[in-house]
């Protein structure tokens, strides 16, 4: 798979708090994992969207991540909203994650993420355009 790092992102990045920016260099190191993993991801792009970590595959959603600013202690993966996603996410994870709405899965610092299932999600999200018109976007 081919990555395209964004060098802003690591400005970003170094910008939190130590244990947030721990964190979501774990959320983004699942995301690289989970890209070469999922058949079908030739590239991803990291980049800046709504100036948030964002990575994006040709076929797929973007996923973001940021520290929620209303919770400090409190940090989220943020999916399209339009998407069906999250609301895809909470039938599958309902007793695994919390979510806010339709449009993030949100995690405190204290948690342990479940790789496992939080990959499943990402997959699905890098695939978004090849399993859109599946039920259950084919999880």
């Amino acid at each position: 798979m081919d990555f395209i790092k964004n060098p802003k992102v690591t400005e970003i990045f170094n910008s939190y708090p130590t244990i947030i920016k721990e964190k979501l260099k774990f959320l983004r190191q699942l995301i690289l994992e989970t890209a070469s993993e999922t058949e079908g991801v030739i590239k991803l792009e990291e980049t800046l969207k709504w100036g948030e970590p964002s990575y994006v595959a040709k076929h797929g959603s973007t996923i973001r991540m940021n520290q929620k600013k209303s919770v400090p202690d409190q940090y989220a993966m943020y999916f399209t909203c339009t998407t069906g996603l999250v609301s895809t996410f909470n039938v599958i994870y309902r007793d695994t994650f919390s979510f806010e709405g339709n449009r993030a899965i949100v995690f405190n610092v204290s948690d342990e993420v479940p790789e496992t299932e939080l990959k499943h999600c990402i997959s699905t999200a890098l695939r978004y355009k090849k399993v859109k018109h599946l039920p259950l976007l084919g999880m």
